[in-house]
């Protein structure tokens, strides 16, 4: 079966540097033991990294006992769809990679938000 992204299309991964998912295979899949929903492939800034922390989940800190290096603003990673979406709401919502991101997404957040906040790399000479 082929995992689909909120486009319709094949679900790419996210990040393996670091190495991001509930799985930690690179990408935003799921199944039922994922209580967190991390679907959402986001490109986190340190807006959003200091809300998470505020919320009680500190993604910045080295975890080595996790083979967690922490994150850094840039790097993607795969989101709690709640987390996200709380983030919205306050306004600190980071991009989001769509074609990274699992349809399932949809059950948590629109894809008019998402694609508001689709990530767009530079183009040359920005």
């Amino acid at each position: 079966m082929t995992l689909l992204n909120v486009l319709g299309t094949p679900l790419a991964p996210c990040s393996y540097d670091p190495l991001t998912g509930y799985f930690r295979d690179g990408c935003c899949r799921t199944d039922e033991s994922d209580t967190g929903s991390h679907l959402i492939c986001a490109r986190v800034t340190a807006e959003f990294l200091a809300f998470s922390q505020q919320m009680g989940n500190d993604l910045s800190t080295p975890r080595p006992e996790w083979r967690f290096a922490g994150l850094q603003p840039g790097d993607r990673w795969c989101l709690c769809a709640t987390r996200w979406r709380q983030a919205l709401l306050a306004g600190l919502a980071p991009p989001v990679v769509l074609e990274c991101t699992h349809q399932r997404a949809l059950e948590f957040v629109s894809l008019q938000d998402l694609k508001a906040h689709a990530y767009r790399p530079p183009q040359a000479g920005e």
